[in-house]
Parts: structure tokens; C-alpha cells; sequence
């Protein structure tokens, strides 16, 4: 079993973002409702950010709930609000302890008003911190991202503080809720599901991609390491050929 001393330091990705996904099913399996699958996945949460951490990744971006995520039943919405909440009450310590600085993306004013707060209080305590960065997708969607993106420029463009030829990656790229996050080197989705799920659509262009088998409560330290080990054998190109790289 492969632990993190098995990481070559020097080929680190610099920016890992996770789909963390089968909390639900594990919690069937088990014979239990969907909330004891989220409550046992706040564990591989805690530990996947301390192994990043541990590891100098810079840049950590968790899938915590997405636009299409309000389509659940209340009941469901509620009880994940009401954990995410005590999750933030509880790590702040922890993300202080580890350097760790808090951000989020996504519509963040259509969180409850106690998320909300929580929320803010945790990433202005943490704001000076300058060890990797945790961002939180939350009410995150990336069309709705890549949409209000364009909806921004265009008004700039009829103001005419932007002209049209002068659009390029740099200025989409300003204009993203994740503006501050570099383009994703290693994406991660568990449970054995093998697509994207609108996250990230933008930054994930020349993503390594990754899907392991495991859900989401059951992911440990071997399976990110083993993660990571699939992202340093491979051979990125970015559009040219080996001996070039060579």
C-alpha cells in the first residue's frame, strides 16, 4: 500500500480538484439513510486536505455541492447545510494549524444565511495564511460560472471599457469565480462514476484525469497517493508531441 513518502516531491501537481462523490450509495449498502454516508465523508474530507497539506500541494479544490445539488429533497439539503456549518465551526483550527487558507466558489449569496456567515468568518480568518490554498464549490455550477463570465464582459464591451478584439484567455480567465485558482493539473472522481459533472469546465482543459472505484467515505491516504503516482507517469504534452518535450 502506497503511502506519501512514495511521492516524488518535484512532480507535484501544483492544482488537485476532487469530485467527491458516492456518499449516498456507500450509506445504501449499509442499509442507512444518505446523511450517514455525508457525515462519514467529512472524515476523508479532513484527511485528504491534511495529506494535500502534508504534501505542499498549493492548490486543493473540493466538489462540495453544486447548482443541480438544490434539485434534492429539503430534508437532504438541510442536514448537508447544517453539517457544513459545523465542519467550518470545527476545522477552522485545523486549516489555522496547517497554514491553510479557506476560499469558495460558486453563487455564495444563494447559501443559507448561517452558511453563509460561517462561510465568510472561516475564509477572513484564515485569509492571511500562506500555505495551500482549499477552495469550497459551493452552488457551483460551471456553465452558470461561464455564463455570468460572458454576461460581465459584455456589459464591459457596451460600456466600452473592453473592446471585443482584445478578449483573450487572461480576461475570461478574470472574469471566472475561480479567478484566483490556476488551471487544474489532476482531477480526481471517486465512486467509480467517469464523467465531469459541469465542474470545473474551464480550468480542467488539460487536466489529468483520474477515476477510482472507491466512494467517497472510503477515500484514504493510498488512494490519493495512488492518484497522484497515475498523474507523475504520465506524459503531458499540452498539444505537442514527446520528442519535442524531450
Amino acid at each position: 500500500m502506497h503511502t506519501l513518502e512514495d511521492v516524488d516531491k518535484n512532480k507535484l501537481p501544483k492544482h488537485v480538484a476532487i469530485i467527491m462523490d458516492g456518499n449516498g450509495r456507500w450509506a445504501k449498502q449499509r442499509g442507512k439513510l444518505r446523511m450517514f454516508g455525508h457525515e462519514n465523508g467529512v472524515e476523508a474530507v479532513n484527511q485528504t486536505v491534511e495529506n494535500c497539506a502534508k504534501l505542499q500541494i498549493p492548490f486543493l479544490t473540493l466538489y462540495a455541492f453544486s447548482t443541480e445539488n438544490w434539485k434534492r429533497p429539503k430534508n437532504e439539503v438541510d442536514t448537508l447545510m447544517r453539517l457544513l456549518v459545523n465542519v467550518l465551526k470545527k476545522e477552522l483550527k485545523t486549516l489555522n494549524k496547517h497554514n491553510i487558507r479557506l476560499r469558495a466558489i460558486g453563487k455564495i449569496d444563494t447559501l443559507p444565511q448561517k452558511v453563509h456567515k460561517e462561510l465568510t468568518e472561516v475564509m477572513s480568518k484564515t485569509e492571511n495564511n500562506s500555505g495551500m490554498t482549499l477552495t469550497l464549490a459551493l452552488s457551483y455550477g460551471s456553465r452558470e460560472e461561464i455564463k455570468t463570465a460572458v454576461q460581465e464582459i459584455a456589459t464591459k464591451v457596451k460600456n466600452n471599457i473592453i473592446s471585443p478584439e482584445n478578449i483573450d484567455e487572461t480576461v475570461i480567465n478574470t472574469h471566472l469565480y475561480a479567478h484566483f485558482l490556476p488551471d487544474v493539473d489532476l482531477l480526481i472522481r471517486t465512486s467509480g462514476e467517469c464523467r465531469i459533472s459541469n465542474f470545473l469546465l474551464w480550468q480542467i482543459a488539460y487536466a489529468e484525469l483520474y477515476f477510482i472505484d472507491v466512494f467517497w467515505p472510503d477515500f484514504r491516504e493510498n488512494h490519493l497517493v495512488e492518484a497522484i503516482l497515475s498523474y507523475q507517469n504520465r506524459e503531458r504534452r499540452f498539444g505537442k508531441t514527446s520528442e519535442q518535450l524531450n
